[in-house]
This record gives structure tokens, C-alpha cells and sequence, in this order.
């Protein structure tokens, strides 16, 4: 009689960082040569379980050094109470727990909730890494959802359709430490979007198909020029993360040499305790050169390569990439080159970040950024500032968005010149920036036209900073005009429909005599006037104070 195991193959499916173009991990799919063993297993959680444990030992077989990510029904996890065999099978598979992600796939209806709670706080305490699989197409419970607190989210490609949603999605997942992963993408459009919207991986036939060998290689398209920039604190350390080689910290020298002479891509090796904490740093050239010298291999082979490592330097999974090159900055010229181990709350190590990716990654958000800002202020065009008004709609932030200019801006050209025309711009310009606090950002979008992007609490060291001003150009006396709009959570759904809100209250400022501010609140009517009077008839010929 067969078995189901007799006809029950694994395929490998790369999880991809989008950041890197790195493999973050492999996700094993069963792949039954008959019969259904998926349905069968929705419904028997043992056999669920069982195909758990078949797929880690199927991946060992593959001698893969990536993490793992493996699915299992949400209502098996709530019969069983958690998977005690999967911790055994990776344990003699030798894997740490932490290197395996657990997928828990819906449906979640009828499952219950605080049974499947228990069974992940279980999981989690033996050091697995936790992910909500089929967000966005499945039936998980938003609420549930924040109480799982997993420490990856994967969204299905159909709801890049819906960018807003899956921007909210990036922002729960920020709250919640998680990553943001999106399956199923098949093209660079999808691609695209995903970057767009935050996601930090992404897996789907674009990428690698499954296939019964694990990917060495993925095609990852390049980002373009209108990519998503990097946040002005500096982007996460999670965005860069790649899988760790990890050895016990008793393994020997020529454990390590074994390893890192099989695994050309592997630049280096950590070696942990007993708890996923990394003791000591083995780095792939110095530990070779040492081995390859004369009688190098008689000397160290059978000794602990902890004697052939450095001190690990490390930073936790929260930083951002400018605090690892301080971390890397620390310290002797030789190790620059140094994998930097990304450890978790409890010190274990989830991944380490190069160097190399953390500087190409700052040095092209650099060269995307100049080449948006204006040649003349180098201020960001409207782009970075319409950009940011969505993030913050969709992270539910209230702001005030304002619009200014220069009144009567071609009498001034006509009158003092282009070059005095010039410096007024860039001197207004300087003026916004030096008052601008962290959350403040400032465009400049043209000719003598600003946008402002501002907390409400901030705007009015903002707007005094250009407005009590005294403005001339050639000596003739300038007046400003300012606009503001303040947009409260939920009133306003994108920036198409702020700048709409922004524009009567421009047309309102313009009316006023002399330097004027005019501020209204979306969705709501009229405006309150905080700078100017009413203009009177002016001589013909001549409008008034520049």
C-alpha cells in the first residue's frame, strides 16, 4: 500500500529582498504528484502537521543554508497547540528555530482565535519567526491580525491594484515590527508597485519560479529613477537584512573552512551560543588566509574556530541604516568589509547586513534625490512633496499643506532683472529650510512657486520665518502670498484632493493687499484670514507694492 509520502515532492520558491536583490529565504511548496494531499491536510491537521515536518526535511536534504519559510494551516496550529514535531525536525536537521518562518495560511474562519494565539505564543517562545500568510485575499480578521503581532506579513499581488491599502498595510506593519511581502508577482509593473507602496520583499514567478532545486540565482528588475526614496532618518536595517551563516560556537576551524569553501557566496560566518546569540565573527578572506599559510590547516583545523574570529558587531533589527555605519565606523580599517550581524529583542541573530548594500542604497537615494531638486533652490519639485502628503494620509496623520509665491513675481523680473528675481527666489527658499523642523519638508515647484508640508503645531514658525520678513529685489519692496490647508485624518483621501482643497484659498490669498495668509481646513467652508486686508482699487496702471 503507498503512502502519501511515496508520491509527495517539495519545490523551493525564493523570498526576495527588494532592497538587495538578495534571497531572504526559500518557501517549500508541497507539490503532490497525485491526489490532493493540500485538501486533505486542510481538513486533518495531523497530516498538516506531518507535511510540516516533511518539508523541513526536505529542504535539509537540499543542504541549503537559507532560511526557510513554512506553511501551515491556521486551524492546525489552533488543534494541535502548536507543532512540538517541526521544532524536533529542525532541530535534527540542524537549523535553528529562528532560521525557519512558520506561514500560517487561511482560512481563519471557525478557527479559534485565542486557541490560535496560544499555539503561536508557543511557537514563538521556541524561536520560531512568525508570518500571516494571504493577507489582502484571505479572511484574517484585522483584529486578529495585530494580535498574531507576526513578524512578517505577505499580501497577495492583487491588491497592488489598490496602492492605498497596501501603503496602511506598510504602515500596521511598521507598528507592529513587521516586514511587508507580496506573493505572486509575475511583472516588473507589479514590481514597481510593490517598491512603491514599501514592501520589502516580494516572491513570485518574476523572480524564480518554484522549482525542485533551490534558486542560486533570482532576476530582480532595477529600480527606476522614480523609485520610492529612502526616509529622511535613514532607511531600516530590515531592508537590507540577509540570511546568516550560523555554527554552533564549539564548531571547529575546519567546520567553518567546509562551509565557507562550499558556499562561495557566503562572505562570512557567526558563530552563536546555545540561544542564537552571536559570540564571535569569522570573516571569509582573514579566516582562509589563516588556514591557507604554512602549516596553517595542521594548526587550526581541529581547533575551535572561535579562536580564528573577532567580536561580533551588531545592531538591533530597529536600527537604520546610517546607525550600522556608525557601528561599522567603530574600530580597525581591516574589518569595514565585515558582515554586520541584525540581532532580535533577544539578542538572537535574525540576519546580517553588508556594507556594500547599505552604501549603494544611500548613494543612489542621493543621486534620485538631486536629480529632483530644483537648480536653482535645490529644493525637492513637488514629486517628493506630493509623495509625502499620500504617506501621511495614509499613515492617518493630520498635516497642513501650503502654497506660496511672490505677488506680481514678472513685475519683479521686468523691473529689477532675472538675476534679482533669482536670489529673492533663492533667498525665500533659504528662509523656509532654516525654519523647517524634522517634519517639515519644503518644495520648491517652480518659477516663485513653494509648497510647504508641515504638523499643524509647526506651521507658524514656518510661515513667520517668510512672512514678518521684510522681501525687496533692486530695492523695490516684495510682498508674499501664503495659502495653507489643514487636512485632518480622514479628510482627504489623496494629494490630488488636498491640492484641490489648496486651491481657492491660493485665489483668496491673491485677493489680499500686501503680504497675506489665508488658512482653511478641508472639507470645511470658508477660510480664516491671518495676514492681509481686503485690496482697495489701485492707480490704473500700476497694482501696488511689489
Amino acid at each position: 500500500m503507498h503512502s502519501w509520502t511515496d508520491t509527495l515532492r517539495f519545490a523551493f520558491q525564493p523570498v526576495v529582498n527588494l532592497a538587495t536583490g538578495a534571497v531572504a529565504g526559500l518557501e517549500i511548496l508541497a507539490r503532490p504528484e497525485t491526489g490532493d494531499v493540500l485538501a486533505e491536510a486542510r481538513r486533518d491537521p495531523e497530516l498538516d502537521g506531518r507535511l510540516a515536518v516533511s518539508a523541513v526535511r526536505a529542504a535539509a536534504r537540499k543542504e541549503t543554508l537559507l532560511p526557510l519559510h513554512v506553511n501551515v494551516f491556521a486551524a492546525t496550529l489552533a488543534d494541535l497547540g502548536g507543532l512540538t514535531p517541526l521544532h524536533t525536525a529542525v532541530r535534527e536537521a540542524g537549523r535553528l528555530p529562528w532560521e525557519v518562518t512558520v506561514d500560517i495560511s487561511p482560512p481563519y474562519t471557525h478557527v479559534p482565535q485565542q486557541a490560535l494565539l496560544e499555539a503561536v505564543g508557543a511557537l514563538r517562545g521556541q524561536g520560531f519567526r512568525i508570518s500571516a500568510d494571504g493577507v489582502g485575499d484571505g479572511d484574517v480578521p484585522l483584529r486578529l491580525l495585530t494580535d498574531l503581532a507576526p513578524d512578517l506579513v505577505k499580501l497577495d499581488a492583487s491588491l497592488l491594484a489598490r496602492p492605498a491599502a497596501v501603503r496602511a498595510m506598510r504602515t500596521l506593519c511598521e507598528h507592529l515590527g513587521a516586514l511587508l511581502s507580496v506573493e505572486g508577482v509575475e511583472t516588473e509593473l507589479q514590481c514597481a508597485a510593490a517598491v512603491a507602496a514599501g514592501a520589502q520583499l516580494a516572491q513570485g514567478e518574476l523572480f524564480a519560479p518554484p522549482a525542485r532545486l533551490p534558486a542560486a540565482d533570482v532576476y530582480v528588475p532595477p529600480r527606476s529613477p522614480g523609485a520610492a526614496s529612502l526616509p529622511r532618518s535613514g532607511p531600516s536595517v530590515r531592508q537590507f537584512v540577509r540570511p546568516a551563516a550560523l555554527l554552533p560556537v564549539t564548531a571547529s576551524a575546519g567546520h567553518v573552512r567546509a562551509l565557507l569553501t562550499g558556499s562561495p557566496e557566503v562572505s562570512g560566518v557567526l558563530l552563536v551560543d546555545a540561544h542564537g546569540v552571536p559570540v564571535r565573527s569569522v570573516h571569509r578572506s582573514r579566516f582562509l588566509l589563516s588556514m591557507s599559510g604554512r602549516y596553517g590547516h595542521a594548526l587550526y583545523a581541529d581547533r575551535p574556530a572561535a579562536k580564528l574570529g573577532d567580536v561580533p558587531r551588531t545592531v538591533g533589527v530597529d536600527a537604520t541604516a546610517w546607525e550600522v555605519l556608525d557601528v561599522v565606523a567603530v574600530g580597525g580599517r581591516d574589518r569595514t568589509s565585515d558582515d554586520v550581524a541584525v540581532v532580535d529583542r533577544y539578542g538572537r541573530c535574525v540576519g546580517v547586513v553588508r556594507l556594500a548594500d547599505l552604501v549603494r542604497a544611500l548613494a543612489e537615494s542621493r543621486v534620485e534625490e538631486a536629480a529632483g531638486l530644483n537648480p536653482l533652490t535645490r529644493l525637492p519639485g513637488s514629486d517628493a512633496i506630493t509623495g509625502e502628503v499620500d504617506r501621511r494620509i495614509a499613515d492617518g496623520r493630520a498635516f497642513a499643506l501650503s502654497w506660496l509665491d511672490v505677488d506680481h513675481f514678472k513685475q519683479v523680473n521686468d523691473g529689477a532683472g532675472f538675476a534679482a528675481g533669482d536670489e529673492l527666489i533663492r533667498s525665500v527658499g533659504r528662509a523656509l529650510q532654516r525654519a523647517a523642523s524634522d517634519s517639515t519638508r519644503v518644495g520648491h515647484i517652480g518659477g516663485d512657486d513653494f509648497l510647504v508640508l508641515a504638523d499643524p503645531e509647526g506651521l507658524d514658525p514656518v510661515a513667520a520665518s517668510v512672512l514678518d520678513a521684510p522681501w525687496s529685489a533692486g530695492g523695490r519692496p516684495v510682498s508674499l502670498s501664503l495659502a495653507t490647508v489643514v487636512c485632518t485624518p480622514g479628510g482627504v483621501t489623496d494629494h490630488r484632493q488636498a491640492a484641490a482643497c489648496l486651491a481657492p484659498l491660493k485665489k483668496a490669498a491673491k485677493a489680499l493687499r500686501g503680504t497675506s495668509w489665508v488658512l482653511g481646513h478641508a472639507g470645511l467652508p470658508g477660510h480664516e484670514i491671518r495676514r492681509g486686508a481686503e485690496a482697495a482699487a489701485a492707480p490704473a496702471g500700476f497694482p501696488g507694492p511689489l
